[in-house]
């Protein structure tokens, strides 16, 4: 027994080291790729300029630019996939995404009602987070039975699917309403936002709060995961908060997804294939899929986006389009997978 939990650690502990590496070598990757190609060997140069506050080099002007969206992405994909273990874990269902509560879609009708009045670009961010948060309590109102049911016989999780599912409806159509009266002047800018989009994005510290202290309390609350998992009926009876512990999962995923929204829009199959790979891959144990899907879900969303802005150079497609052609061959291949 001692022998299989030591060689269970080291296993986990080559696969985060291996995912970390590649998520830097990613970085790097994407610093170098765009229409105007940096060397590997001008990069240590460049970067030491931004370090000391210049920018007189062309590298270094590209660098600063390609770097700051690609640790947007990368927040951004960590947030998304996170949300996705987490929710997940609440539906006890691996094929759950972030965005099946209609979070997302209470985001959109924020940002898109801004960008319908031409609001400042905090503006826009600010909406879009309120209308998140507001169909998140509105959620929480209307379904805290579910969340609040000890074992899964007391409170399953159909209200909660169904009540999210009738809020995404009723948003959608007032995106719909919006979209229809929008003048094409600002049509382009709202379409790029609900397809999700990076382009023009800043390195923000918001996010970075948000997704640490995420991770912090989904670590902290993994053994839990895995017996609520696994023992869902007698999870109360060994020990486990149930209550606690689906009100926790609900209202910090729903921070993550809000968090995720705010920053690029809506990007889809994110929180939904990286987390399904992550479990075929490092198996269910939350302790290893956890680190395992935040480091993979954003090097995920950082290539797509390396991918999205130098597949047509000089002009740049929605993140949220590549992820979309990616992501949906690679949900069904792993639908088939769980069926078989």
């Amino acid at each position: 027994m001692h022998s299989f939990s030591r060689n269970l650690r080291q296993r986990a502990t080559l696969t985060l080291a291996g995912l970390l590496l590649f998520a830097f070598a990613s970085l790097v990757f994407s610093g170098m790729t765009g229409s105007v190609s940096i060397p590997l060997s001008d990069i240590p140069a460049a970067l030491n300029e931004l370090l000391h506050g210049q920018s007189s080099t062309l590298a270094a002007t590209l660098l600063d630019l390609r770097v700051s969206r690609a640790v947007s992405a990368f927040v951004t994909g960590a947030a998304l996939s996170l949300a996705g273990v987490m929710m997940q874990a609440l539906l006890r269902n691996p094929l759950a995404d972030p965005y099946v509560l209609g979070l997302s879609a209470g985001a959109s009708v924020g940002a898109l009602a801004a960008l319908l009045f031409m609001c400042a670009a905090w503006m826009v961010d600010a909406a879009a987070f309120g209308g998140a948060v507001a169909v998140s309590m509105m959620l929480y109102v209307l379904a805290r039975r579910d969340l609040r049911g000890g074992t899964a016989a007391e409170g399953g999780t159909s209200l909660l699917l169904l009540t999210g599912a009738i809020l995404s409806s009723a948003c959608m159509a007032l995106v719909t309403l919006m979209l229809s009266i929008a003048p094409e002047s600002r049509l382009r800018s709202m379409v790029f936002w609900m397809i999700g989009d990076l382009s023009g994005t800043q390195i923000r510290w918001m996010p970075w709060v948000v997704l640490i202290a995420a991770l912090a309390f989904a670590l902290r609350s993994a053994r839990s995961m895995n017996v609520m998992a696994l023992h869902a009926e007698a999870a109360a009876t060994l020990g486990i908060r149930v209550a606690t512990l689906r009100k926790g999962l609900f209202f910090v995923s729903g921070l993550l997804t809000a968090s995720a929204v705010t920053c690029a829009g809506s990007i889809g199959f994110v929180g939904l294939i990286v987390p399904h790979a992550c479990r075929f891959a490092v198996g269910p144990d939350h302790r290893i899929l956890i680190p395992a899907a935040t480091l993979a879900g954003g090097t995920f969303l950082l290539l797509a986006d390396t991918l999205a802005r130098t597949a047509i150079a000089p002009q740049q497609l929605p993140v949220g389009v590549v992820t979309a052609l990616i992501g949906a061959p690679v949900f069904l291949y792993q639908l088939h997978r769980l069926r078989k």
